[in-house]
């Protein structure tokens, strides 16, 4: 079905192309800059650090030389960098891009990132660290799913989206209704309504059907990032002296392991697996988040048609003077 245009929309438009690691989005996204009048925006958590480039599989010098990714490479690995900075540097490359005439085209895999440039940042109260302790004893007593049963009655929308384990989201939910007075949903509605995105958006997904090949392809891009050099490169971070661990660029997924690796953590064959288990491990959270996007177009990238699938969707999308 053609993506209909409301005619009082006159937001320009924006194209999301968004999927799992290893799902093939940065060659479809160069393909279809090949065909339409689309500049490229990274939208990935470790892209954006200096020296990361063989792990977190950078697009490479002739790539970008080709078909340029705005906000790449735009921090230090020491610098941390947050999904609200990267509203701000997006929404300023994306105004950019539209008044040279062109159509930002915004590629990457970070959910986080997605969300917050959609929907904004709902301003939602600092930290408290007697709160937390407080929550932190109530379940060592009770455990995390009694604090999950409590958020149910007072955020069911919020507590459908938590495990009943997941510790660290049950206490800041709970944590914020505390501070605030108010639910995590209502902040996060309040948001949306507040920093609506000034561009009209086509999502496109890209989720591959089969799984098993999914792991598969995962696992060997993990060994050519091995036979590349992805150790060297980890160990020329560790030999500047001034990066740690717990820094947001070094807990990317394979550079934790990496670096746990280096530190003398198990074998070599030891490191691999747990690396290509973790980002395993991501691809299905993020392919779990992407099938939450109901206003996404879906296409399996291991379909052949699914260049043109995608090529079609943008052409219907765009207006006839910009495709």
């Amino acid at each position: 079905m053609p993506h209909q245009i409301p005619a009082s929309d006159r937001r320009p438009p924006a194209i999301f192309l968004m999927g799992p690691t290893a799902s093939g989005k940065t060659a479809l996204a160069c393909a279809l800059a090949g065909r339409f009048s689309v500049d490229l925006v990274s939208v990935d958590s470790a892209l954006v650090y200096r020296g990361l480039d063989i792990g977190a599989a950078k697009p490479s010098a002739e790539t970008l030389r080709r078909y340029p990714h705005a906000l790449v490479d735009i921090r230090d690995p020491s610098e941390p960098y947050s999904a609200a900075q990267f509203r701000d540097d997006a929404l300023a490359a994306m105004q950019a891009i539209t008044a040279r005439g062109r159509v930002p085209l915004l590629v990457g895999g970070t959910g986080l990132y997605f969300r917050a440039l959609q929907y904004g940042l709902s301003a939602m109260p600092s930290a408290d660290g007697g709160v937390r302790e407080r929550l932190r004893v109530e379940a060592a007593r009770g455990g995390w799913p009694a604090l999950h049963a409590r958020l149910a009655v007072r955020d069911p929308v919020a507590a459908a989206r938590i495990r009943p384990n997941d510790a660290q989201r049950i206490q800041r939910a709970l944590e914020v209704i505390e501070l605030s007075g108010r639910t995590p949903s209502a902040l996060h509605a309040g948001s949306r309504i507040a920093n609506r995105l000034p561009f009209r958006i086509l999502k496109i997904a890209l989720v591959p059907v089969d799984r098993g090949a999914s792991r598969e392809r995962i696992a060997r891009r993990f060994d050519a990032m091995l036979a590349a050099g992805f150790l060297d490169e980890v160990e020329r971070l560790r030999d500047r002296g001034d990066l740690y661990a717990d820094l947001p660029a070094l807990r990317a997924v394979g550079y934790r392991q990496a670096w746990e690796y280096l530190d003398g953590a198990g074998t070599q064959a030891e490191f691999r697996e747990r690396a290509i288990h973790a980002t395993r491990q991501l691809a299905k959270r993020q392919a779990t988040w992407l099938r939450g996007e109901l206003d996404a177009r879906v296409f399996d990238p291991e379909r052949a048609e699914c260049l043109e699938s995608a090529a079609a969707a943008i052409a219907r999308f765009l207006p006839a003077k910009t495709a």
